[in-house]
């Protein structure tokens, strides 16, 4: 692990107001708390819900976002103030006005197996999300206000870079199929493993648990190529033991369309809605229930490719985001490979060979 952090600013009454203060309102504003959620909006796609081949098989991604969150908020606070030698707690009415950029770049690596035999009449899938990354953030702001009978102002500007792991994500999934309509259902949770310091910007673990879980579709027709699918799940969050703050209950919707050109290139649109549906609460939460949302849309592109024994596909995908409110928001994109058992000769004849894959 690799943390830097340079900070810099001016106080208009000497030292006594902490530059914590500039850190803690402006994330806590932010609904799921730092703005961060369990669920990565776009983590499924097209063929979410497509028949799997019994076996290993092996998804690496790189995922890169790049956002950005500001405006002014208002509220009372309990915070810490500093004055000479001595250290006290007041109750500060301060306005805040920030601007906070992240970038952040992951390599993900998912290993899944698919059961050849059945569960339910489904077939069954589990695999482990593990991750290592790249978080960098700055964040720039200016606080003003009343301490009793002192007005001041203040401001400063922070960066926070770290590289570590992140949290562990285990994931079970079950498909049925019927003809050219496929059904899934899938749970999954967060395991707080990774890189968590509450006093930091740039972390890439959420310093709780989390369970997910949903459902999904797939429309799959070999004959003309037209794919849809759709996946929806809620998120419920458990508190944060490191600052007694719990995120509410989180609402995402992941979908992909997609028209085969050949049995080996596919080209599309994906989109996601994530819409947080309970306020947060604890209390460590200060600033209220500010919930969170946040709609993406853009572009795919896919192509299936013989490796040795294995097949291999490639999916290229990006989304824009709009629509947004108490939460980070730009752009991000996703490159992911994915090796898995060939679809048998039968079937890679068709316009659309099955996927071994856990994200589309």
């Amino acid at each position: 692990m690799r943390r830097n952090r340079h900070v810099h600013g001016a106080c208009a009454i000497g030292c006594a107001l902490f530059l914590g203060a500039l850190i803690d309102a402006p994330t806590a504003a932010r609904a799921d708390e730092g703005g961060i959620s369990f669920w990565i909006p776009g983590f499924y796609g097209s063929l979410a819900a497509a028949p799997l081949e019994p076996g290993w098989a092996l998804t690496s991604i790189n995922y890169f976002d790049q956002v950005r969150a500001g405006g002014d908020v208002a509220g009372a606070r309990n915070i810490t103030i500093r004055a000479g030698d001595t250290t006290f707690n007041a109750n500060l009415q301060a306005s805040i006005n920030a601007s906070l950029k992240s970038t952040i770049d992951l390599g993900i690596a998912i290993p899944t197996y698919t059961f050849a035999q059945r569960f339910f009449g489904a077939q069954a899938t589990i695999g482990m999300f593990a991750a290592i990354g790249n978080v960098d953030t700055n964040l720039q702001g200016q606080i003003s206000g009343s301490l009793g009978p002192f007005g001041f102002s203040k401001s400063g500007s922070i960066t926070d870079a770290t590289t570590a792991p992140t949290d562990l994500i285990p994931i079970a999934q079950l498909r049925w199929n019927a003809g050219v309509h496929n059904f899934l259902l899938y749970g999954t949770g967060d395991l707080p493993a990774g890189e968590y310091d509450r006093t930091s910007l740039s972390n890439t673990g959420i310093g709780h648990f989390a369970l997910d879980g949903g459902a999904g579709y797939t429309y799959l027709d070999p004959k003309s190529g037209h794919e849809f699918s759709a996946v929806a799940g809620f998120t419920h969050n458990y508190i944060n033991p490191y600052t007694q703050y719990m995120s509410g209950t989180d609402f995402h919707l992941d979908w992909g369309a997609s028209q085969f050109l050949s049995k080996q290139l596919l080209v599309g649109a994906v989109g996601y809605v994530y819409d947080q549906v309970t306020g947060d609460s604890g209390a460590g939460d200060h600033i209220g229930p500010f919930m969170s949302r946040v709609v993406g849309v853009g572009p795919q592109v896919g192509y299936i490719f013989p490796l040795g024994n294995y097949q291999g596909y490639l999916n290229l995908k990006g989304y824009g985001e709009f629509d947004y409110h108490d939460r980070p928001h730009g752009y991000n994109t996703w490159l992911s490979l994915t090796i898995s058992p060939p679809a048998p000769t039968a079937a890679a004849t068709s316009a659309t060979p099955r996927m071994s894959m856990l994200t589309k």
